[in-house]
């Protein structure tokens, strides 16, 4: 049965709430195997071991790579190694859930890239969202020296990049074979890890088995199933569209923190929360205050 542009929309936002879920308990299983691994070598266990699932489960999918999808996978796993390299140092300086949110804010950083690629300005809506954003990232990372914090900046980078492999994927999609742009940016990114690893950290001879549970999760759960499911997904739906779906992975790292980390949320965190929760609801939501006419209006895939 062949389903509907507006069903595999439908199914596309699913998956992205699944992809939410576990890249929000990625944050706690990171958080954990940080205590006893650098950071390096757990992006290069979380890809490889990605990798090879991948291949095995998608081998006929994935096929002969072309130069051309070899090109596209390098730079698109890249970007997401460089994203994960700020969001795994950051997380060594930080609370999962605070990180969590903070990352939250390639929301509004994604329809910003795309108006300044492809010369489309963002709705007011976006432009009021950014706003409180920005006003809840200075008070979930208030400290008594008024600035922010090592991991802080590292967050919002790797926030950024994130942004930028959402653009990148939403163009490669719509060229080539998702499995084979899954498989080769977990690939690239599995290189880049172990080379970096390799020269700037010690390699670690003796790991736990519940560092190795930890590195597992990591590795099935938040990459191979979570960016195949991200990489299928934004071949259905926009940039801005799975951006917004993907930030909810903010309550869900919050709430884990919590409960398994034992984390203790102070008031300037909690109250900036829910301050980016909300801007992310403006900006998914058709608000009537901030409706424009169709003729003023930016079409959701332009966003």
């Amino acid at each position: 049965m062949r389903l509907t542009d507006k069903k595999k929309q439908y199914f596309a936002d699913v998956s992205l709430v699944v992809f939410a879920i576990l890249q929000g308990a990625a944050f706690v299983a990171g958080k954990d195997a940080l205590n006893s691994i650098t950071p390096m070598f757990l992006l290069a266990f979380r890809f490889g071991i990605a990798a090879l699932i991948l291949y095995g489960f998608m081998f006929k999918w994935i096929g002969k790579l072309t130069r051309e999808d070899i090109k596209n996978g390098v730079v698109v796993g890249t970007v997401l190694f460089a994203a994960y390299a700020a969001q795994t140092y950051g997380l060594k300086y930080t609370t999962a859930s605070k990180q969590g949110f903070m990352l939250t804010t390639y929301v509004v950083m994604v329809p910003f890239l795309y108006w300044l690629i492809h010369k489309k300005r963002p709705q007011i809506r976006v432009v009021v969202g950014s706003v409180i954003t920005i006003v809840a990232i200075y008070l979930i990372s208030l400290q008594e020296t008024l600035s922010l914090e090592i991991g802080d900046v590292l967050t919002l980078v790797g926030a950024f990049l994130f942004a930028a492999h959402i653009l990148f994927l939403e163009h490669f999609t719509k060229h080539m074979n998702v499995f084979k742009l899954a498989f080769m940016q977990m690939v690239m990114a599995c290189f880049l890890s172990t080379t970096t690893a390799l020269l700037t950290e010690p390699i670690p001879f003796e790991i736990s088995s519940r560092i190795w549970l930890s590195l597992l999760f990591l590795g099935v759960f938040s990459t191979f199933i979570c960016f195949t499911i991200q990489t299928v997904a934004q071949k259905y739906t926009s940039s801005s569209h799975a951006s917004i779906i993907m930030s909810t992975e903010s309550v869900f790292a919050a709430i884990m923190g919590v409960l398994i980390l034992g984390e203790v949320m102070t008031k300037n965190v909690i109250i900036g929360c829910c301050m980016i929760f909300v801007a992310v609801l403006i900006i998914e939501l058709d608000v009537k205050l901030f409706r424009k006419s169709k003729s003023e209006a930016i079409p959701v895939e332009n966003v």
